[in-house]
């Protein structure tokens, strides 16, 4: 079974960007509010209908074509996801050109027993391009009284907030996992790939820099109910440095080197295959979105291969069966976390 290569998927939003999006995928920025690109999506945006969907570039939504063959998209144990559709992983360009709220992202466990679904969103962030000096913010770094919390939410105090998490300046080619339930914040200039667990769940702390209102930052569910999804402990620097991880994208390798901590393991994989002249990287069957960040080649599968350039974005179905990445390509690949789906159906992880 080939591989397809999707449509460009920019995304309206309420937070300016996109510009790096339109360079990378050769594409044209219509608005200035377009810093999302939804890569490989078959789950849409929260309450946006069909947003976010993704697209093959004959217009057909992928969505359909993993129900429609789910053995062939996904693999034999496609009946452990959690839904005909579900490929296990969502993946994102986001280019911001303002800082993003602080926000926080419920766990499995929330989800499955307040939102009727098996995953939550734990995510990561892979660094493509950053201004000098931006960073990101990810945990508290000392303990939070949860009272004080509540209250500095209602005021929407954003100082109090971004005063007391981890500021953690960024440049190409570093990693940050974030874990369901802590906080976390992305500075204006910097332009990274997400992966995370397909879903739409926030907890907006600081909805006053958004287009949202306070009753549209608490899933619905009413504050009471969401805010012990929030972490209120300290991310020590023990623990924030297991998360953190760092990757020379200029490197070439005859093997796919893992570009996230070992923490995002269970939720999903970030491989980047550069081949040296000459070579090829090998990768295992399954599952993948890839995004070719510069170059071009091929990509063979076991009975079909597929051309690839700068730019593209490709979902890959287990059907291609074992691969190589041949060329002068620098693409960075997206899966399900290991055991997936097995890890869903079990009740998987926290």
């Amino acid at each position: 079974m080939k591989p397809t290569i999707l449509a460009p998927n920019q995304i309206e939003h309420f937070y300016r960007g996109g510009d790096r999006i339109a360079a990378l995928r050769g594409i044209e920025q219509t608005s200035e509010y377009q810093p999302e690109e939804w890569l490989g999506a078959t789950v849409s945006r929260a309450d946006h209908g069909d947003i976010g969907l993704s697209r093959t570039v004959d217009g057909d939504l992928l969505r359909d074509l993993v129900a429609a063959d789910p053995a062939a998209w996904v693999g034999p144990d496609h009946a452990d996801a959690a839904s005909t559709s579900d490929t296990g992983i969502l993946v994102k360009l986001l280019d911001a050109r303002q800082r993003l709220p602080v926000h926080v992202h419920p766990s499995r466990a929330f989800a499955t027993s307040h939102l009727d679904c098996p995953y939550g969103k734990t995510e990561a962030w892979f660094i493509l391009d950053a201004e000098p000096g931006a960073a990101v913010h990810l945990g508290w770094s000392e303990p939070v009284d949860r009272d004080e919390l509540d209250r500095r939410r209602d005021a929407q105090d954003s100082e109090w907030m971004l005063a007391r998490m981890n500021r953690i300046e960024v440049s190409r080619g570093m990693g940050v996992v974030v874990p369901a339930g802590t906080v976390h914040a992305i500075d204006e200039g910097i332009f990274l790939a997400e992966v995370q667990e397909p879903t739409d769940f926030s907890i907006v702390l600081e909805w006053s820099i958004t287009t949202s209102t306070r009753d549209e930052s608490h899933l619905g569910l009413g504050f009471e109910t969401v805010m012990p999804a929030v972490s209120v402990d300290a991310l020590g620097a023990d623990a924030l440095q297991r998360l953190v991880s760092r990757h020379d994208l200029s490197a070439r390798s005859g093997r796919a080197t893992s570009v996230l901590a070992p923490a995002a393991d269970p939720y999903f994989r970030v491989l980047h295959a550069a081949p040296p002249a000459g070579e090829t990287v090998a990768l295992g069957p399954g599952f993948a979105v890839a995004l070719v960040l510069e170059g071009e080649g091929e990509f063979v599968g076991t009975d079909e291969r597929l051309a690839y350039r700068a730019g593209h974005v490709v979902a890959v179905p287990a059907g291609f069966g074992p691969w190589e990445v041949r060329g002068t390509g620098s693409v960075l690949v997206a899966t399900p976390g290991v055991g997936w789906p097995h890890s869903l159906a079990a009740g998987g992880v926290e």
